[in-house]
Parts: C-alpha cells; sequence; structure tokens
C-alpha cells in the first residue's frame, strides 16, 4: 500500500470515528462513557497514528517536497509505534486506561488484609480446608520423595540387585497412591471451600448493601453492583481453590527440593539458585503490573455490564428514539478498552512464559555441564547427577508454579479490591447500636431492639424549621425551613409544582433521608429516637411509579407485612383497590407471577394500594397513586382515602379533584410552604393557590 493510501485511509477511519462520536453526543452527550480527546488516544494506542499526523498528511499531501517530508514523519511515526511495543514503552502503560475508566482511586488491599478477610468469612467451614491443607502437604511430601527413590531403583537395577529394586518400586507405587489418593482429596475439598466462599462473599456484600443508606444508591450503578455479586466474587474466589492451594504446594515442593540439592551439592544448588532469584525479580515487575492490569478489566467489565443493563432495562425508549446504533457503539467502545487491556495483560504473561522457559531450559544446558564436569573430576557420582538433574528441574518447575500462582492471587486480589470495599462499608446509622460503641463493636442492629416502639401509632406528624439536601447534591437545597403539623385521623394534600420537595417530604417522613436542620415528630417524639422497623410498619407508601417483585401477587400484596395474614385477607385488600376483579382473569390467578409486560401501570398501581391496604397502616401516603387509574378505580380509591377510618392520609396529587375535598392543604413552592389551609379557604384568601385553580381547570401541576 503507498503512504497516500495508507494515510487516507487512516483519515477516514478517524473521520468515521468522530462522526459517530458527534451523532451520539447530540444524542445523549451526557451519557459517553469518554471524552473525545481520550477517543483519540484509543486509536492511537490500538496501533494508529496520532490526529496531528493525520493533519500533517492531508497539508502536505501533493508536490514531491510534501511527499519527502511526509514519508519522513511517517517513518518516525511508525518507528515511535514499534519503540513503544518493546518492555517498558508507552504502549504498556495503563495511565490513560485509568483516566478513561474513571476508576476512583481506591486505597490497595493487601495480601495479608486480603486474606484475614477470606479466612473469616469461612469461619464457621474452616474444618473442610484443615482437610484439604493436611491432605495437600502428604500429597507434596510422597511427591517430594519420588525423584530420589526413582534415580535409586534405576541405578539399583543397573548394579543388578533385584530384591532392592522390587522394594523400591513397591516404596514408589505406595508414594504414588497416596500422592493420588491425597491429591485427589485436596482438590474436592478446595472446591467445596470454594464454593462456601463464593456464597459467603455474595451473602456478606448484599448484606452490606442492604443496610446502606438512601443516598448511597443515589451515587452507584445496579449494573456496576451486581457485576461486583457477580463476575468479582467468583474471580476472588479462586483465591482458594487455586492461588492458596498451589503456593502452599509449590513452597512445600520447592523447599523439598532445595534440601535435597543442598545434600547433594551445595555448590551445584548455587548456580540454580540464582536463576530462581533471577525468576522472582521478574516476578516482581510482571506481578505488579498484572495486578494493575486485572482491576482495570474489572472496572471496564462492570461499566460494559452497566451500559448492557441501561440499555435492556430501556429496550422500549431506545426503540423509539432508534438509538439501536448509538448504544451499540457505547459497549463497543468499552469492549474495545477491555479488549486493549487483556491483549496487554496477555502480552505482559507472554514475556513471563519466555522468561521462565528460556531460564529453564538454561537450567537443564547449565546443569548437565556442571554436572558433567563434577562427574569427570570425581566430585559426585552418577547417580547423585542423575538426582541433581531431576531436583533442579523440580526445583524450577516449582519456583515456576508459585510465581505464577503468586501472579494469579495478586490479580485476584487487584481486580476484586471494590468487593472488599463493599464489605468495608458502614452500614446506615439508623442500624446501629444506640448504646455506646467503638470500631470493634459497631454492629448491624436489625432488630433495633434499643429503640422507641409505639404499640399503637395515633398518626400526628409535626414539622418543625425542616431543610435538607440530598447527600449526592449538598450544593442544591431541596427544602428550607419547612413547618407544619398534621392532626391523627386528618386527611392531608400537598401540592405544588414538580421538584418543588413533595417527595422528599415523604422520603423524610419514612426516614429514608435525614433533615439536615430541623426536627420531625412523630406522636411528640423526635423521628430519630423511633425504632425504624416498627415506624415503617405503620406506615403505608404508595409511589406513583410502584415496582412489584418477581413472584407471585399474592405475595406481592402482602410484601413486608409483619402481622399473620391469610388469602382471604390478601383478597379483601385488592377489592378495596379495585384489583380483584382483573387478578380473578390471570390464568393463574393471585398465584400468577408478575413478569415485565405482564400487567398495565395501572393494574401495577392497584396491586401496590392494595400492598399498602393491607399493612392497615396508621399512616398512609399516596404519592401521585392515582395518576395510572380509570375514572371508576380512581372513585373507588378516593372512597378509601376519605373514609372516616382511624387513619392519617396524605395525598400528593396534581388533580383539583383528587384534593379539594382533603381536611388540610399544604401548598408548596420551591421547597418552601407558601401556604396552608382548607380548599374553600385557599380560594377566598385568593393567594398562590387560589391563581392556580383559576389557571388551570382541573390540574395544579405549574
Amino acid at each position: 500500500m503507498s503512504f497516500i493510501s495508507r494515510s487516507s485511509s487512516l483519515s477516514l477511519h478517524n473521520r468515521r470515528f468522530s462522526d459517530h462520536h458527534r451523532s451520539a453526543s447530540r444524542a445523549r452527550p451526557h451519557r459517553l462513557p469518554f471524552p473525545a480527546e481520550r477517543q483519540k488516544s484509543i486509536l492511537h494506542r490500538l496501533g494508529s497514528i496520532d490526529a496531528s499526523s493525520s493533519v500533517h498528511f492531508s497539508l502536505h499531501g501533493h508536490g514531491s517536497g510534501a511527499e519527502r517530508c511526509g514519508g519522513f514523519e511517517s517513518a518516525r511515526s511508525w518507528l515511535r509505534s514499534a519503540a513503544s511495543f518493546l518492555p517498558g514503552g508507552g504502549w504498556w502503560s495503563l495511565r490513560g486506561d485509568w483516566e478513561e475508566a474513571g476508576a476512583a482511586d481506591a486505597k490497595a488491599v493487601s495480601v495479608v488484609t486480603a486474606l484475614r478477610w477470606v479466612w473469616g468469612l469461612i469461619a464457621e467451614d474452616r474444618l473442610v480446608i484443615y482437610v484439604a491443607f493436611g491432605s495437600l502437604a502428604v500429597a507434596a511430601l510422597s511427591e517430594i520423595t519420588m525423584p530420589s527413590l526413582l534415580a535409586a531403583s534405576l541405578f539399583t537395577a543397573q548394579s543388578g540387585c533385584r530384591d532392592l529394586f522390587y522394594r523400591q518400586v513397591q516404596l514408589l507405587g505406595i508414594l504414588c497412591c497416596t500422592s493420588g489418593i491425597c491429591s485427589g482429596l485436596r482438590s474436592g475439598c478446595f472446591a467445596v471451600a470454594n464454593t462456601i466462599l463464593v456464597k459467603c462473599l455474595r451473602e456478606t456484600i448484599f448484606s452490606s448493601l442492604v443496610f446502606q443508606d438512601i443516598g448511597f444508591f443515589d451515587t452507584k450503578s445496579v449494573g456496576d453492583l451486581t457485576s461486583r455479586l457477580g463476575s468479582d466474587c467468583q474471580r476472588l474466589s479462586h483465591v482458594i481453590k487455586n492461588d492458596m492451594n498451589l503456593i502452599i504446594r509449590n513452597i512445600l515442593q520447592g523447599t523439598g527440593a532445595l534440601v535435597n540439592l543442598l545434600s547433594l551439592s551445595w555448590p551445584l544448588t548455587m548456580s540454580t539458585m540464582v536463576i530462581c532469584s533471577v525468576l522472582s525479580a521478574i516476578f516482581l515487575v510482571y506481578g505488579r503490573y498484572q495486578r494493575n492490569a486485572a482491576k482495570l478489566s474489572q472496572e471496564f467489565t462492570a461499566k460494559a455490564n452497566e451500559v448492557a443493563e441501561d440499555t435492556l432495562n430501556l429496550m422500549k425508549t431506545v426503540r423509539v428514539y432508534g438509538t439501536e446504533g448509538m448504544e451499540i457503539g457505547r459497549y463497543k467502545l468499552l469492549l474495545e478498552r477491555l479488549s486493549s487491556v487483556s491483549i496487554r495483560e496477555a502480552a505482559a504473561y507472554g514475556l513471563w512464559n519466555l522468561s521462565f522457559n528460556t531460564l529453564y531450559r538454561s537450567t537443564q544446558v547449565l546443569a548437565l555441564l556442571l554436572g558433567g564436569l563434577s562427574i569427570l573430576t570425581g566430585y559426585v557420582s552418577p547417580e547423585q547427577l542423575t538426582k541433581y538433574i531431576l531436583y533442579c528441574e523440580w526445583m524450577i518447575y516449582a519456583t515456576w508454579r508459585l510465581v505464577d500462582s503468586l501472579t494469579s492471587l495478586l490479580q485476584s486480589i487487584g481486580a476484586s479490591e471494590e468487593v472488599f470495599h463493599l464489605m468495608s462499608l458502614s452500614p446506615s446509622h439508623q442500624y446501629l447500636s444506640k448504646g455506646k460503641h467503638t470500631e470493634e463493636n459497631v454492629t448491624v442492629n436489625e432488630k433495633a431492639e434499643e429503640g422507641l416502639k409505639m404499640q399503637k401509632l395515633r398518626g400526628h406528624i409535626q414539622l418543625v424549621n425542616v431543610s435538607f439536601q440530598y447527600p449526592s447534591r449538598i450544593t442544591v437545597p431541596v427544602l428550607a425551613n419547612v413547618s407544619f403539623s398534621i392532626k391523627p385521623n386528618e386527611v392531608v394534600a400537598i401540592v405544588g409544582a414538580s421538584g418543588c420537595g413533595k417527595s422528599s417530604l415523604v422520603s423524610l417522613l419514612l426516614r429514608l433521608y435525614d433533615p439536615v436542620d430541623g426536627q420531625i415528630y412523630i406522636d411528640g417524639f423526635p423521628i430519630k429516637e423511633l425504632d425504624i422497623r416498627c415506624l415503617r410498619e405503620k406506615i403505608g407508601l404508595v409511589g406513583q411509579e410502584p415496582h412489584l417483585f418477581h413472584m407471585d401477587i399474592s405475595s406481592n400484596i402482602s410484601y413486608g407485612c409483619s402481622r399473620e395474614i391469610n388469602q382471604e385477607d390478601v383478597e379483601l385488600a385488592a377489592s378495596q383497590a379495585g384489583a380483584h376483579d382483573f387478578i380473578s382473569t390471570l390464568p393463574d390467578g393471585y398465584q400468577t407471577v408478575i413478569h415485565d409486560g405482564l400487567l398495565s401501570g395501572g393494574q401495577k398501581q392497584r396491586i401496590a394500594i392494595a400492598r399498602a391496604i393491607l399493612r392497615d397502616p396508621a399512616i398512609l401516603i399516596l404519592d401521585e397513586a392515582t395518576s395510572a387509574l380509570d375514572a371508576e378505580s380512581e372513585r373507588l380509591i378516593k372512597g378509601l382515602i376519605f373514609n372516616k377510618t382511624a387513619r392519617t392520609v396524605i395525598v400528593i396529587a396534581h388533580r383539583l379533584s383528587t384534593v379539594e375535598n382533603a381536611d388540610k392543604i399544604i401548598v408548596m413552592h420551591g421547597g418552601r410552604v407558601v401556604e396552608v389551609g382548607t380548599h374553600k379557604e385557599l380560594l377566598f384568601r385568593d393567594g398562590f393557590y387560589g391563581r392556580l385553580i383559576k389557571q388551570r381547570e382541573d390540574s395544579i401541576e405549574f
């Protein structure tokens, strides 16, 4: 290919990439994984020339002088590219990949710390580990005895001593059987331990996640967290099944080989030790690189999973807006980065194997040369030389497997640092013991026994100068000095524009978040002093977009209900929510398993309302609960809301017909309460609410 055609193809390649990037940026710029300047470096690191070179070619693409200049620059560019592939060159650098991955510079987890974590997780099943390590030790000692006995039996046969030869062969057979049995037992026990570790890891991480503050999930992606629970835990489990298994085995075998070598000839042993030292030095460099590469691979894998999950969950939106190509491009770009890191990781592994095999073969030649000279000088016998060569190979092999296993251990720990980070997260302060505690006894208090448990909740709610902003957006105030009071059994409507803080108030009442300033009282007690579980058991919530679990309808309705209920209770709640009729038409009725696409938005909302009714809460919160209902179902829900029962009801709605019969209407604007009163009182004042009603006939959304 000529220089001009090559530069043209490269320019076309870069232009296509830029066009694709620009089209993606126009569609959804905030979701692109990398900035534009980093995408140019991607092409450069994958083997193409940099952007400045392609621009230079286009400016000097005509004339003989330009061709000579361009040819010189092209040669320099290709030389730089070739030099970057040498060990220590720019191609191996992972710095740019860290910037593209956007990974946090978390504190690295040491091997000792990681092993301490792993050992603690399997505390109840350590018998399996003890059996595995015991079998490993017996198998290793049996195997390390074989080379000496094998060499001795060969020279015994040569000498014609038949009885001794038979005894040695019998002993070899016993050692082989012992090694085989113990190796099988070792492998089985380590496999069982691996399964136990994966289970414990996932249980521990999932438990840690469940007890985090809600603000934690405002900044974390579900795709990233599920990736940690899946592939990261599986990779970390190799620490026991493969890494520690082989590390201890090869330490025992290498030590046994070294002892035998020293007993045969310590001068010859020194030559072997030099080569082993060189291998260890190479490993230090290689192991550090592999650890960083493995961690980076997990970061890109997690981001790719995040994009895939996001796209598949929003497939209808993707199809409607015709962004299939853009989503494929996002996913492909992350896979290219993952592939680029994996290629460099594999290349580093190839260099390591090249070093090992070269030194390993050199050891054989060196052992034969020095051993042969020792025989000629009468320093060692042929039998001793045979044993020396066998144990020399054994030691080099054990060294190789040892450093290879150490590399795998570093990779597993490096790739799973986020797993240890998730396990070490402190639970939400709502679940911590309220007594005195130190770092040693901070534990999750699932029952929260020290909180104030109220056997009967009257439903009196009072907010005093409450201010709030979300932890993920601390510079954006959401509520400012909000104060109001709700009497027991009162129906209160909270109205206002989208974003004025209505749903944030609901989150504070459920204590999903705590106020930054001010206080919330329930029946006269500060909400922070109440038992969090007991409080939430007495509050029912129906949101605007209810989410149902992948389980049968009956289980969804009874979800979270602490009192004993039967099927009749479930069906009664469904009837009150207007859901019984459509549930009865389903093939399996209340035992129908819910999945995406089975129910409409209104049907899901009726089931969520039935769930709240079944709890028989002292406080019922409806956050746009009737927005997706038809007229008949809405009439049923209004009857439920305004039926004079022993229950405080808080309604957030945009429809005038839903709120005009409320005992009290709280009008919010800009995170503040601007008016409080009944529908008639607010109309008579002709204030903010009154002007709103005049503008909209049946909607108070502004």
